[in-house]
């Protein structure tokens, strides 16, 4: 038992000397961040002093105002840049001052947490003998984020188009056949200083399926892939392809600029917005499925395999709206059907959602 509580008592001033010396450590290092932050407020306002002073000079080029009122004008941007800066000083002396009376407390937000175990929520936090210990550094904010991500989510309309023949007089169901859409998307602004132009890339699965006209199942003859009439009453006959797809459009459209002092943001919500580019990528899995009776009993068959389908998928795409929301448009220019005598191609159309 003595000894039990010797090796307690010893791993209790460990833990004791190893805090104590992290409060010194972290008091140090926020000192020196908060020394760091002042040089850093004098640069920003000499930075924002100097622009309010160019657009005063191009204001006189512009003859917008006289040469006494764009004296005023630079006198006193100057006298309130320095009064910022010696009012955001004052702030960094006042929390240094705080750091040295009352140690290693964060005196940005809260006090400090210490977490039991390995993992924590919070950034910026050091582990002691499995204690997660906050330093209270500050988070660093990136001024300019020129690439974002989001879901997308697309659905739709499904048919075929073949040289000569209408929609009108298609082998599919117009309404029945359909398509579906899940992706992620990047979209990464390609001018520095505009938002106008946008690179939209990303990675989708798409599901296009088709419902045969007239009673009739797909059947695969050697390397030939046909529509034939099925033997009994169908209820249902439905033929799917599952792609992954790599889209990539160029999107364009205004956007609303959001600028601070420690960051610049574009946002396209509640924007009209229009995407033109295409897409390549690999068939993973067709499929057919028959819903009949037969005898009285209802069968349902579900039949995997090739039916010649084209490995290689590849297309156009389209897309118009405003916000999140869009019209959107397909076409494969890959044929379905590998070595067919007549070539189909895959159209969608739908709706396309940014999230």
């Amino acid at each position: 038992m003595k000894t039990i509580i010797t090796i307690a008592t010893l791993v209790a001033m460990t833990l004791i000397a190893q805090f104590s010396n992290a409060q010194e450590a972290n008091k140090n290092d926020a000192v020196q961040e908060l020394t760091a932050q002042k040089e850093r407020v004098i640069n920003t306002e000499k930075e924002a002093l100097k622009k309010d002073v160019e657009s005063i000079n191009e204001r006189l080029i512009n003859n917008e105002i006289t040469r006494d009122e764009a004296q005023k004008l630079k006198e006193d941007a100057a006298k309130g840049h320095a009064l910022n800066i010696e009012n955001r000083i004052a702030i960094i002396d006042n929390k240094i001052a705080l750091l040295e009376r009352n140690g290693w407390k964060n005196v940005n937000t809260e006090d400090p947490k210490i977490f039991i175990g390995l993992n924590t929520q919070e950034e910026n936090a050091d582990v002691i003998l499995g204690l997660k210990i906050n330093t209270g550094k500050e988070r660093t904010v990136k001024y300019d984020r020129r690439t974002s991500s989001n879901l997308v989510l697309a659905f739709g309309l499904n048919n075929v188009i073949v040289d000569g023949q209408s929609l009108d007089d298609s082998d599919y169901k117009i309404a029945g056949s359909r398509f579906f859409e899940l992706g992620w998307a990047w979209k990464t602004r390609v001018f520095k200083t505009s938002n106008f132009l946008r690179l939209k890339y990303g990675i989708s699965y798409t599901s296009n399926g088709l419902k045969p006209t007239d009673n009739r199942f797909f059947v695969e003859n050697g390397d030939q892939t046909e529509l034939q009439t099925f033997g009994l009453e169908l209820d249902k006959s439905k033929f799917r392809m599952d792609n992954i797809v790599v889209p990539l459009h160029f999107e364009f459209g205004p956007s609303r600029v959001e600028k601070t002092e420690k960051s610049i943001r574009y946002y396209t919500a509640r924007k009209f917005r229009i995407g033109l580019g295409g897409y390549v990528g690999a068939n993973i899995s067709t499929r057919q499925k028959l819903k009949y009776k037969e005898n009285g009993d209802r069968i349902k068959d579900k039949i995997k395999r090739d039916y010649n389908t084209s490995d290689l998928i590849y297309g156009l795409s389209t897309y118009v709206g405003f916000g999140d929301m869009s019209i959107y448009a397909k076409y494969d220019v890959s044929p379905i059907f590998k070595n067919a005598e007549i070539d189909q191609n895959n159209v969608s159309l739908g709706l396309r959602f940014d999230l």
